[in-house]
């Protein structure tokens, strides 16, 4: 049976003593996604609390980084979503995406309705990737990739 969760409080204790296993094994996101079988944006998202995990993959998950049957269960969970509190982001990078966001947030509404109509694009119907690349310039680039589906908005 599914079952979510109101208080995000034990899963944000679960993705506390989650990212110490993950510490202190000195394992990678990558190394966890592999256990489940899932990708490494998605996987990550639901160790830190944001999704669940299917049966198999927590129990893959959990034996990797060593949690018991209680965490098995939590990361089963429907979570409240959310990760960031109602006030600006001090963490510098999370604060440079909320950033953009205020830049270009209007910028990205005005081209989606522009190109599909009214509508919403999906987080739920979501693929997430985040690549390393050279610059051209010199340094490194982060390309990140958001696709949603587009749902269009339906009068009733």
């Amino acid at each position: 049976m599914v079952h979510a969760q109101f208080d995000p409080t034990a899963r944000q204790a679960l993705a506390v003593a989650a990212v110490d296993a993950k510490t202190r094994k000195d394992l990678s996101w990558q190394q966890i996604a592999d256990v489940s079988g899932l990708s490494v944006a998605f996987t990550t998202a639901a160790v830190l609390g944001q999704h669940a995990l299917p049966e198999s993959s927590a129990k893959a998950v959990a034996e990797l980084l060593g949690l018991d049957k209680d965490a098995v269960m939590l990361l089963q969970t429907i979570p409240t979503r959310g990760s960031i509190p109602g006030t600006v982001p001090t963490d510098p990078t999370i604060y440079r995406f909320y950033e953009m966001l205020q830049v270009y947030g209007t910028t990205l509404k005005a081209l989606v309705h522009e190109e599909f109509g009214d509508g919403i694009i999906s987080a739920i119907n979501f693929k997430l990737d985040v690549k390393k690349v050279a610059d051209p310039e010199g340094g490194e680039r982060a390309v990140i990739t958001l696709d949603g589906k587009y749902l269009p908005t339906k009068p009733f």
